[in-house]
């Protein structure tokens, strides 16, 4: 347990920020599952449509610090090359 007041401090920014992140990653995760329901379904402008949605949002979680900047690439490659499959 924490002892001085510095890392009573500390601990408390870390409980803030964990929820923050948390959040962000379920935000981001929802729109992946958009993605992967789009090309479940084969409908490509659904799933094309998702993807140009989703992106912005992963990138936007690299430059926060959720995720990292190859894991979010590799990510978006991947779906693209799934979507691109579609026609």
């Amino acid at each position: 347990m924490a002892n001085s007041p510095q890392a009573k401090k500390r601990a408390r920014q870390n409980e803030k920020r964990l929820e923050v992140n948390k959040a962000r990653r379920s935000r981001i995760r929802t729109f992946l599952r958009g993605v992967e329901e789009a090309i479940a379904s084969g409908d490509k402008a659904a799933a094309t449509a998702a993807l140009k949605a989703a992106q912005p949002e992963l990138m936007r979680g690299v430059t926060k610090g959720v995720f990292h900047k190859n894991t979010a690439s590799r990510k978006v490659s991947r779906l693209a090359a799934r979507v691109k499959a579609l026609g």
